[in-house]
């Protein structure tokens, strides 16, 4: 279907248009008994079945055939659970779900049939269970990928022709119609307007858009149509790679799943003991069956998985993505933090800090000049001067002759005035003598004005702290406990330490070397685990040297396997949600799992003392099991703040 340039033509609202799944999201979560599989799902369903006509044959029409149907259930769902778990054995592996085969064979011995059968529902119902709170704790894949255009417009000889996006190649021009989705990584090349990126940072603003601005795929344009020229494939953008990291993230079996295992490697024991302990003492096997069936600990299984899985969705939803689970272990108990200077502790972009004048010229005429020339220039510096002179309301003056040619810096013509910006190395080349007239060198940026080759200024720039790097780096030690804060940097000393005297920092490296970076970074982590934040993965070494690292930025490579994390945000409130995150990850999944096990063993006791019957005991917990996955969906469900600074 071809269209006329949306730019010789008004756009008519796109709005819903082109949206479908573009990935495959499978169901994630750690691979084992905790998660179904469809025999598991079939077997609980028919389990459940043949013990509701049993009852209803048992009670309301007392047929002894009833039980017919059990031995049914035992034969199709309990016979392949006990070939699995002995399979198990076999391989030395005992985990906590062989108690569940010994109480369905100690159940079919003692004729207790309804019993055995219920822990087959117990067993592979609980799978079912996991399955669907794993579902619902990562429904945010399922809107990221609902969210991934099926086509795109491509723009070529005035004419707009739909293609699929997985047609899309590096370089081609793309219109992205009002209220559309971006479907790649690119460039504007024509339009202005604004795009919500909410979905990518966390944050609910619309961001500028004009000719030469980066565009990330997953933002929402907004009224006005942009024309692109797409810099990556759909595959490799930035979205795609997102959903994939937050997929593989979800895959990754975490150390607290293995937790799991280790307790359950002591538990199951446990539990025989005492039970074997009751029969002896009772001279009753049905005692035996009693505290196995009460001690199935399904708690332990189920809770761990499903509580990880939310906390990576949770994280997501905040714009953080967490590649690696095991952050979810490691970040509250960090106790030095490092942090990198540019884009971490800092805005990363310079503001115009002094005006320094010579001569004649006063501090506005130097500012409405400079910023006059600057306007017609792309260089980092220029943006500052045009803030600071809007700040002010300086209104600017007519310029002509503007070049900018490498080397030499802007230049232009005001007037009757010729007027030159310049880095202070160029013009002492030039003339060694102005060296005298010049102020010393400080921390920061600089650049030179000359008014008819009279040098009338220096402007001096600073790359300025967060507002929120201070009052975060004194909240660590008070609310996370850190003993040591750190600043590391490869920037000159005297900016390194003015930013430290700033946000409160006193421990301070500067002109460090990445290598160097690895080694101090593997200095601190033997003496306490760390979290070093950066932006970016200029650090990736020292990354993976410390016990945690987290990139910050929307320059952040969410494949680079050096971060553990990624905040999409330029963003300290972030890092300290994330820590919180973990918190309570790991809090709920202790909740769940030993708060679990916990009133399991309360009712092995009762069980062992002849106080609770074995059908009591396994209807006992499958109530512990509800109340455990129900606690455990907990952590998809923030507190109104995540952050305490």
């Amino acid at each position: 279907m071809t269209y006329h340039s949306p730019f010789a033509l008004s756009v008519p609202s796109a709005a819903g248009s082109g949206f479908a799944m573009n990935f495959q999201v499978a169901s994630a979560g750690a691979q084992s008994p905790g998660v179904a599989g469809t025999q598991e799902r079939l077997i609980a369903i028919f389990t459940t079945a043949a013990i509701f006509v049993y009852l209803v044959g048992r009670f309301a029409f007392h047929s002894p055939s009833a039980v017919l149907v059990l031995y049914l259930a035992l034969l199709v769902g309990g016979v392949p659970l006990i070939f699995d778990l002995a399979r198990k054995a076999v391989r030395l592996e005992f985990g906590s779900d062989l108690l569940a085969g010994f109480s369905i064979v100690t159940g079919v011995l003692l004729h207790e049939y309804l019993v055995a059968s219920i822990v087959v529902l117990m067993l592979s119902g609980g799978s079912a269970l996991e399955a669907y709170a794993t579902r619902h704790a990562s429904a945010l894949l399922g809107a990221l990928a609902k969210r991934m255009p099926k086509t795109a417009h491509l723009s070529k000889d005035h004419k707009m022709t739909d293609l699929s996006v997985d047609q899309i190649a590096a370089g081609d021009a793309l219109v992205v119609l009002p209220h559309e989705i971006c479907p790649v990584d690119g460039e504007v090349i024509e339009g202005h307007g604004d795009m919500d990126e909410s979905y990518l940072t966390g944050e609910p603003f619309e961001i500028s858009k004009a000719p030469g601005s980066a565009v990330l795929s997953g933002a929402l344009n907004g009224e006005a149509a942009l024309r692109i020229r797409a810099t990556r494939v759909p595959a490799d953008s930035r979205y795609a790679r997102i959903v994939k990291v937050v997929e593989d993230a979800e895959r990754k079996r975490p150390p607290m799943r293995r937790v799991a295992d280790r307790l359950g490697a002591w538990y199951t024991p446990l539990a025989l003991a005492i039970a074997g302990a009751a029969w002896l003492a009772s001279g009753t096997p049905e005692r035996f069956l009693a505290v196995l069936v009460i001690a199935t600990p399904c708690p332990l299984l189920i809770a761990i998985p499903v509580v990880i899985i939310g906390g990576i969705s949770l994280a997501a939803k905040r714009g953080i993505v967490i590649k690696n689970p095991a952050a979810l272990e490691q970040l509250d108990r960090c106790r030095t933090f490092i942090f990198d200077k540019t884009g971490t502790l800092t805005y990363g972009r310079p503001v115009l800090a002094e005006i320094v004048c010579v001569g004649k010229f006063d501090e506005l005429t130097v500012l409405r000049t400079a910023a006059s020339v600057e306007q017609y220039s792309r260089h980092p510096l220029a943006r500052a001067i045009l803030d600071s002179a809007k700040t002010r309301k300086v209104a600017l003056s007519e310029v002509i002759n503007v070049s900018e040619r490498p080397g030499e810096g802007l230049s232009g013509t005001i007037s009757d005035l010729t007027v030159q910006i310049t880095g202070r190395n160029k013009v002492l080349k030039r003339d060694p003598a102005l060296a005298l007239l010049l102020p010393p060198v400080i921390g920061g940026l600089e650049c030179l004005i000359f008014i008819n080759r009279e040098l009338a200024g220096v402007l001096l720039f600073q790359d300025a702290p967060r507002e929120e790097s201070r009052p975060f780096v004194r909240h660590l030690g008070r609310m996370h406990h850190a003993t040591n804060v750190v600043l590391l940097s490869g920037d000159r000393q005297i900016e390194v330490e003015h930013l430290a005297s700033l946000v409160g920092i006193k421990a301070v490296y500067f002109g460090k070397s990445p290598e160097e970076k690895v080694a101090l970074v593997a200095d601190e982590t033997q003496h306490a685990k760390t979290l070093f934040v950066v932006d970016g993965i200029n650090d990736a070494h020292a990354m993976m040297t410390a016990t945690v690292g987290v990139a910050v930025g929307q320059n952040s490579d969410v494949t680079s396997e050096a971060a553990q994390a990624i905040v999409l945000d330029s963003s300290l409130r972030k890092v300290d949600e994330l820590i919180h995150i973990e918190r309570r990850v790991r809090s709920i999944a202790l909740q769940s799992a030993l708060g679990g096990m916990l009133i399991s063993s309360c009712g092995m006791l009762i069980a062992a003392l002849g106080l609770l019957p074995p059908i009591d005991g396994v209807i006992a917990q499958e109530v512990i099991d509800l109340a455990v996955v129900l606690n455990a969906l907990r952590v998809t469900i923030p507190p109104r703040q995540l952050s305490d600074f």
